[in-house]
């Protein structure tokens, strides 16, 4: 069985370095970009690739690249650093008065509809404590939790969640958007198969949403016909009052934009289109007391579903208007 790597012979300034190499291609420019002599960094490498027991530089006439192994060195070693920022802000923090440091990833319709205000009384109520904010797909926020990127997450049910512990954080409403001109225009309610007649806007990358209708309308036994993929709700209503396409978004998020935008909106009768978010973190993770509060005050202002039930939508107009 291979030993593991001493620790005591692996420090910062070396990985730094052997990062820094990898990024330049040339030991010469990973030496000066780290202040050190040239012998000095080619030492420190061999000796890195010893306590490793591999080789993970490929030196030739054209420079240094970096061997299967190398990769893997790689990536844990950008981890580290991250790992030692974090370390190094949260340090900070302490020093300068705020004593509290959260890393809290959640997903475009949690941080368009429900945590903005939620926050802001969670920092009104705590601001010795500082909340630092990303917003990733849901499967991307599950990863970071699993890794230890994000202390708390929020995000869409449907998600693999194993090695999580989960709860319920706030439900949503998905309707279909049109332009006025439309054919659907006139429409309040209508199963997505109906819907699936026509052209799509959708956002981009495997975002939840779009994973969702993708899986509806495979069931439904038609193609959705995606015209065009946006990176976020307000260009997707911009691309659907261009009438280029429907698209389905969250009703609450994207309720200024109806109205701003003169937008049609459909009510969907799937059951699927009330939508749960939710909010986890990493099982057997101890909190830190930060975490601990804010997945207490977010737990707290979880309140009924966002529905369209109750909210004042646009009249259907006459199409030639």
């Amino acid at each position: 069985m291979a030993s593991t790597i001493n620790p005591a012979r692996v420090d910062f300034v070396t990985l730094r370095l052997f990062c820094a190499v990898a990024q330049s291609g040339s030991i010469t420019k990973g030496a000066e970009a780290c202040h050190l002599a040239l012998s000095a960094a080619s030492r420190r490498l061999s000796d890195f690739e010893n306590a490793t027991g591999s080789k993970l530089l490929d030196r030739s006439s054209q420079g240094i690249a970096l061997t299967p192994a190398g990769h893997v060195a790689m990536q844990h070693a950008m981890r580290l650093f991250q790992g030692f920022e974090q370390f190094s802000t949260e340090l900070k923090d302490y020093s300068s008065g705020v004593r509290g440091h959260v890393r809290l990833w959640a997903n475009m319709s949690a941080l368009t509809e429900f945590l903005p205000a939620a926050l802001a009384t969670f920092l009104e109520r705590h601001p010795d404590i500082r909340v630092e904010v990303e917003e990733q797909l849901s499967g991307d926020i599950v990863r970071a939790l699993v890794d230890g990127l994000a202390d708390v997450g929020v995000f869409a049910e449907n998600t693999p969640t194993y090695g999580l512990d989960v709860a319920p954080f706030q439900t949503d409403e998905l309707v279909v958007l049109c332009a006025k001109q439309h054919p659907l225009a006139r429409t309040r309610r209508a199963d997505f198969k109906t819907c699936l007649a026509h052209e799509f806007v959708g956002l981009n990358r495997s975002s939840s949403l779009l994973e969702l209708t993708s899986r509806a309308a495979e069931q439904a036994g038609i193609p959705m016909r995606l015209r065009v993929q946006v990176r976020s709700f307000d260009a997707m209503c911009h691309m659907i009052a261009a009438n280029l396409g429907i698209g389905v978004v969250p009703f609450a998020a994207c309720k200024a934009q109806v109205s701003a935008l003169d937008l049609r909106v459909v009510r969907l009768k799937d059951a699927w289109a009330v939508r749960r978010l939710l909010m986890a973190t990493k099982t057997g993770e101890q909190l830190s007391p930060a975490a601990g509060l804010l997945l207490q005050h977010l737990a707290a202002s979880s309140q009924a579903p966002t529905s369209v039930a109750g909210a004042s939508l646009p009249a259907p107009r006459d199409r030639r208007s």
